[in-house]
């Protein structure tokens, strides 16, 4: 059985993994989980994700209020609120400012087209959100759009976010958008970025049933 505890020391591993890989840097980015429909775990605001304890995390009502902990409730956790009012099938929202990502948003680029077919299969075509002001609840407003459909969404000038099943599926799908944002920026250097075609993206079909994969994803141009 999950405890709460379980799911705070998890919270802090996520946070580990992401400050380590650069998934986030100083205090940025935020975390959460949902304990029950109106419940949730969420990061502090103004913490470092490298370096928090169980006890740091706090516990938010479906409004964004406080219930229990010591620190503020994160400044994006509308944010996170959007997305679980849209997905009921998810337990967790990740978001950080991975660098490469972040780049391509800034050039006016994006991932809405497919070229990997790891990405292919467990992600689909990632659609980027309409700038919104970081801390506020304009996170809100511009994720809704897109994340009823998809896992992984980039975020205008402003990272990516991802929802799984737990934290740490919502984690590695933010690893799996940034490590194809770097294959997509040396392929991009090195000459014409290949895209998959759509008899390719076809036959990713069955592969995404026979691993099992979990969540929505977007299908090629909607």
């Amino acid at each position: 059985m999950t405890t709460e505890r379980s799911l705070r020391e998890a919270i802090c591993e996520v946070g580990r993994r992401m400050y380590a890989r650069n998934l986030v840097a100083a205090t940025d980015g935020n975390i959460s989980v949902r304990l029950e429909p109106d419940r949730f775990l969420c990061t502090p605001s103004g913490v470092s994700k490298g370096f928090m304890s169980p006890d740091d995390i706090v516990v938010a009502n479906a409004q964004g209020e406080k219930i229990v902990g010591r620190g503020k409730v994160t400044t994006e956790f509308f944010t996170h609120l959007a997305a679980y009012e849209q997905r009921p099938d998810i337990g967790a929202v990740v978001h950080g400012h991975p660098p490469i990502v972040t780049g391509l948003t800034l050039a006016g680029l994006g991932m809405e087209q497919v070229f990997l077919p790891e990405v292919g299969y467990a992600l689909g075509p990632i659609p980027t959100a309409d700038y919104a002001t970081p801390g506020t609840k304009e996170g809100a407003g511009v994720i809704r759009e897109w994340i009823g459909k998809c896992d992984a969404l980039l975020l205008d000038r402003h990272g990516a976010i991802c929802v799984g099943k737990d934290v740490f599926d919502a984690l590695f799908k933010l690893e799996k958008v940034e490590h194809a944002a770097e294959a997509f920026v040396v392929a991009r250097s090195l000459g014409t970025v290949r895209l998959m075609q759509p008899e390719e993206l076809a036959r990713l079909r069955p592969v995404r049933e026979e691993y099992g994969v979990t969540g929505r994803a977007l299908d090629e141009g909607e």
